[in-house]
């Protein structure tokens, strides 16, 4: 039961970092996918610096957010406007 709430919990942390990078979305489907793998990019960031989570759903959306946020800001940076269609 609990993959489901993390797979839940990516969906809404990619919509909203889509919603937080404007520019840096790239639709809708892409960034529900770019919020599941943030959760697991902010997780490892934040064991990295030594903070950990509240716990419950929101400190685990809060860190979802932050690692898709982290995501979309460096697949962005690799996507320069120029090369953009």
């Amino acid at each position: 039961m609990m993959f489901i709430w993390y797979i839940i919990i990516g969906l809404i942390a990619g919509w909203a970092a889509g919603k937080i990078m404007r520019g840096g979305g790239f639709g809708f489907f892409i960034n529900l996918i770019v919020g599941i793998i943030g959760g697991v990019l902010g997780g490892w960031l934040f064991s990295l610096v030594g903070l950990q989570s509240t716990g419950g759903i929101i400190g685990s959306l809060i860190v979802s957010t932050f690692g898709a946020i982290v995501l979309l800001w460096f697949v962005a940076l690799m996507n320069p406007p120029s090369r953009r269609k």
